[in-house]
């Protein structure tokens, strides 16, 4: 191997000697129990001399980060839809396909299908992945977690027993709102990082507010379209008042912030010149 090499060569030199092993399913480390090397990282640039061991670790089956968004996403927007119109397998022949005298059930199926239709343009015409797949094992499980949910959420949404909540039209009305600027304020940020490897390059950069005053969250937050995030589903939890989407919103919460800490950790150790006030995923506070 050549001293200018990249680690992408490599793979696919490695690829051609073993065709079992294309090159999204390699991990090639420099030690056993370290991280994957970068498809960008030149030889001999790595910490090694005139020899190199290179360690190889076979991650799967993998499958494009592009189809499991659109596998995971169009569950929940389907899947809703069987309890909204109260199909006879869910809740019983007495109450099929009756529509609910509730306003907000109707105004929550139309958020709810909003955010996932959202999600999936974001996933063909927005996002651009760092990592073009991940385990194909994954997917499973993060079906479970997308698909289990919305339909534990839109069992007890669309329940014939839900009641609406307490403060009636001005909680829904003010958790709207909540809801309508959080998804615009996310959907700020994913455009704002898409066009930070508008190239093509996988290159990580600091990403900077622009004049799009959603994304002046950047002053306060390294990741705060998990801030948005999180703040869609508190707003969709104020909305129906239901406690399985509380307890959702709380589990999102949980799994956002250890993302937006490891990014934040990562942002800290490749940029010294990281802005400081800056915190993961809540300003001033965590």
């Amino acid at each position: 191997v050549e001293p200018n090499a990249t680690v992408r060569e490599i793979r696919s030199m490695f690829h051609k000697l073993y065709p079992r092993w294309y090159p999204a399913r390699q991990s090639i480390k420099l030690d056993p129990k370290g991280k994957s090397l970068r498809d960008e990282e030149i030889l001999q640039h790595l910490p090694v001399g005139t020899t190199a061991t290179l360690y190889f670790k076979d991650l799967g089956p993998q499958i494009g980060w592009t189809t499991v968004f659109l596998i995971e996403y169009t569950g929940p927007l389907f899947i809703y839809f069987l309890f909204y119109f109260r199909m006879p397998f869910v809740y019983g022949l007495d109450e099929r396909f009756t529509s609910s005298p509730h306003p907000v059930v109707n105004l929550a199926c139309i958020c709810h299908s909003f955010h996932y239709i959202k999600r999936l343009i974001e996933t063909v015409f927005v996002h651009r992945f760092s990592h073009g797949t991940m385990p194909l094992r994954n997917i499973v499980k993060n079906c479970l977690y997308y698909w289990g949910f919305a339909a534990w959420l839109a069992y007890y949404i669309n329940h014939p027993l839900y009641t609406p909540p307490s403060y009636g039209k001005k909680q829904i009305n003010f958790a709207v709102i909540m809801f309508l600027l959080c998804e615009a304020g996310n959907f700020s940020i994913h455009v704002a990082l898409s066009d930070l490897r508008r190239n093509g390059s996988k290159t990580r950069k600091i990403p900077y507010p622009t004049k799009n005053p959603f994304t002046w969250l950047f002053f306060f937050v390294s990741c705060p379209n998990y801030t948005y995030e999180v703040g869609t589903w508190i707003s969709f939890t104020i909305m129906t008042q239901c406690v399985p989407v509380g307890l959702f919103t709380l589990l999102c919460f949980i799994q956002m912030t250890i993302w937006a800490k490891d990014k934040h950790c990562t942002y800290l150790r490749e940029f010294k010149d990281y802005p400081s006030l800056r915190m993961p995923i809540i300003p001033f506070l965590l």
